[in-house]
């Protein structure tokens, strides 16, 4: 509101037939993102009468300069609000499907033009193990070669979507049987890729193991700790919800991945949707 005093006071000094009513357009886009539309109405028509009190200008036409100056500020108003409205949901609905991507126990990663990860989440992590902190920022052809090539354009055609079983190289040299769906897109004028990753071996090994020793059961501990793991929380988290200790959730975690037959948290997860989706 003193933005908008020093304007009216600042058009009242100006020499006559000049009028500084266009910079009412500042207080009102600043505001126009807090503010909601019937607000945005009544400062625009507020901001046109006082343009029109403290400009020196003939009473004649005062009415239909008034309309249009209404008009002109309440647009910009209700034009700056959708904008910040749309940009404000857009960054919401990104974050939404960043924990979604993050928490998903799929390995998902996503790839730039010159073949280097751009995004990986934390089961992408898990499944190949990079030698340094994170996978971002390695190329992709380090772990499925296959990946490495299909950003290459074939003809004008650079959009494809299918998927590939080809062998995987984690980064401590093993290597697994990977079924791979990938889809390419274009950001800009540069193609990237995002990709779908799973272990084929984790199934089979696990239902081998279960045909040995019987049907793997969990204690309801076990099970209470599998679900909020499933849930996508983390140890602390657990420990907090079962008021128990961060050492016991660890302990629970690696007696429930040795009668799994697994190593961490996404092939836990994918083994429990494809083995056991009734304790979820």
């Amino acid at each position: 509101m003193a933005v908008i005093a020093i304007i009216a006071i600042a058009d009242w000094l100006t020499p006559p037939f000049i009028s500084l009513g266009f910079l009412y357009l500042l207080p009102i886009a600043s505001m126009a993102g807090f503010l909601p539309r019937t607000a945005i109405v009544a400062l625009g028509v507020g901001c046109a009468a006082l343009s029109e009190l403290f400009s020196s200008f003939y009473p004649a036409g005062r009415v239909n300069r008034s309309i249009f100056e209404m008009l002109l500020l309440v647009g910009c108003g209700l034009f700056f609000s959708e904008l910040l409205r749309n940009r404000r949901l857009r960054l919401e609905g990104e974050r939404k499907l960043q924990v979604l991507v993050d928490t998903s126990p799929v390995a998902i990663v996503t790839v730039d033009h010159r073949g280097v990860v751009e995004m990986a989440n934390h089961a992408a992590e898990d499944l190949l193990r990079p030698e340094s902190a994170s996978l971002v920022g390695q190329p992709i052809g380090r772990f499925l070669p296959e990946l490495s090539e299909a950003l290459v354009p074939h003809g004008d055609v650079i959009q494809f979507q299918t998927s590939i079983q080809c062998h995987g190289r984690r980064g401590t040299g093993e290597t697994f049987p990977a079924e791979v769906c990938f889809s390419t897109f274009q950001e800009g004028n540069a193609p990237k890729l995002a990709a779908l990753i799973a272990d084929v071996s984790l199934a089979p090994a696990f239902g081998r193991a279960a045909s040995r020793s019987g049907e793997v059961g969990f204690s309801s501990r076990q099970v209470a700790v599998l679900r909020l793991l499933y849930e996508g929380l983390s140890n602390r988290e657990i420990a907090a919800r079962l008021h128990i200790s961060a050492s016991g959730v660890k302990n629970t975690l690696h007696q429930v991945f040795s009668k799994a037959g697994v190593s961490n948290r996404s092939q836990m997860i994918r083994v429990l949707l494809e083995q056991h989706p009734g304790l979820l």
